[in-house]
């Protein structure tokens, strides 16, 4: 479905009048079933949208390799450890 060609605030508004146009036409309960559906679909929309663009993030950075995994874990492993070393002398 393309989008209208309108300014957003335009555009925003069209849903504030949407909106009011249908408070009147719904039971309470058919607003709220109404309006959860509608967030729903801003939901799946929202995550897709983000989703996409963590997908064309990764191509854009290059990815660790397994080399490079395996130290960079190796590097935290030896930070906790000394960490907690540090940790235990307090203690006592």
């Amino acid at each position: 479905m393309p989008l209208p060609n309108v300014s957003a605030k335009t555009f925003s508004f069209s849903a504030v009048i949407v909106g009011y146009l249908l408070i009147d036409d719904l039971t309470t309960n058919e607003q709220n079933a109404l309006g959860n559906w509608l967030m729903l679909v801003a939901q799946v929309l929202c995550t897709n949208a983000f989703y996409k663009q963590v997908e064309a993030e990764r191509r854009m950075y290059k990815t660790p390799n397994k080399e490079e995994t395996i130290h960079m874990m190796e590097k935290m492993m030896n930070a906790m450890t000394e960490e907690l070393e540090t940790l235990k002398k307090r203690k006592n």
